[in-house]
């Protein structure tokens, strides 16, 4: 869906010629600007429609942003730094528009137990962002709770009514698979656990898409679409790669996560089944020590700066109108090539 028209500091600062940085100073109420222009600046926000709170900007009460403690823990370190990148890029995108973050951890035990954060009882904020890949049913507690704007960020549910600001999965997976289709493989599988996330469900689909394009009718045999969660992996993956015994693996293997992948490459690696020579391989994040495996994973990674400022633009609609209709929104990964995928053509 088209994003909703922009209104940032910068759209006043363009309107009277002044910089972005003496609208930030009058809109927070700080010194550094005569009274004058600190006037000209708040009647312009309000003309062009820039949130503002008695007469100043809505920074007096910060975005909350819920993220979930798992995605934060350094046993998964090339996750936490993705995730850590995500979290500051959106709190800079965030002061950059004026607005101001409370980053709120929630525990496994707040998430399991549907426990709301007792900081929101005591602080006055003007908006929510559910960051990462947070419980179905404590999203819900939140939304039902909360009377405030809720932003899903990266994640999100087909059956919850909350905008929200993913990556473009589908778009991207289906790039994926074309490239290796053109790379002239034919027998492609995917490892996606559609049943975890609605990204893998939706890299899934920009599979299938790819292939039925290119009249290759997906083969079940050669893809892994269930997980028992993120702790069994390895150990899916070694069931995976057992099922070819001696026989034929798949020529290239598109997976819905750098994570996957990685470890993919690793059980192959075990078994002298070589990355690209046997197996193309070629994964969906773009996490940074992809880069550094040998071979370096191709993958799609995802546009993080993009990301963070779509979900600042959607947020900043729904805080001016809270009762505008659900956006859904995306941004587009891109391919960064590697050496894990080996031409046929």
């Amino acid at each position: 869906m088209p994003r909703p028209k922009k209104i940032s500091m910068q759209t006043i600062a363009d309107k009277l010629g002044i910089s972005r940085n003496a609208v930030s100073l009058a809109l927070s109420n700080k010194k550094g600007i005569g009274e004058e222009l600190r006037r000209q600046i708040i009647q312009t926000a309000q003309e062009v429609g820039y949130p503002l709170n008695d007469g100043q900007s809505s920074v007096s009460a910060p975005v909350l942003v819920l993220v979930p403690e798992r995605i934060l823990s350094h046993e998964d370190n090339e996750h936490f730094l993705f995730y850590h990148d995500l979290i500051w890029g959106l709190d800079s995108r965030l002061q950059e528009e004026g607005y101001s973050a409370v980053i709120v951890r929630i525990s496994i035990a707040q998430e399991e137990e549907r426990i709301l954060p007792e900081l929101v009882q005591h602080i006055d904020y003007q908006g929510i962002i559910a960051f990462g890949i947070l419980e179905k049913d404590y999203i819900l507690k939140v939304q039902q709770t909360l009377t405030k704007p809720m932003l899903l960020f990266d994640s999100y549910y087909r059956d919850i009514e909350a905008s929200a600001v993913t990556s473009a999965n589908i778009e991207g997976a289906s790039h994926a698979v074309n490239s290796l289709i053109k790379a002239g493989h034919k027998r492609i599988g995917c490892i996606a656990p559609v049943n975890l996330t609605t990204s893998h469900e939706e890299r899934w689909f920009g599979y299938t898409k790819a292939m039925l394009e290119n009249n290759l009718p997906p083969d079940f045999s050669l893809c892994l679409l269930e997980s028992e969660g993120f702790g069994r992996t390895q150990e899916e993956l070694s069931a995976y790669c057992d099922r070819f015994g001696e026989g034929e693996y798949p020529t290239a293997v598109f997976c819905g996560n750098d994570r996957i992948a990685l470890l993919l490459m690793k059980e192959l690696e075990k078994r002298d089944i070589q990355v690209p020579g046997d197996v193309s391989v070629i994964g969906f994040d773009g996490l940074a020590m992809s880069a550094e495996t040998n071979p370096p994973l191709t993958t799609m990674a995802v546009n993080k700066k993009a990301l963070c400022t779509a979900a600042v633009e959607v947020l900043g609609q729904m805080l001016r109108q809270p009762d505008s209709p659900v956006v859904r929104c995306s941004a587009a990964p891109v391919l960064r090539v590697g050496g894990s995928v080996r031409s046929l053509a």
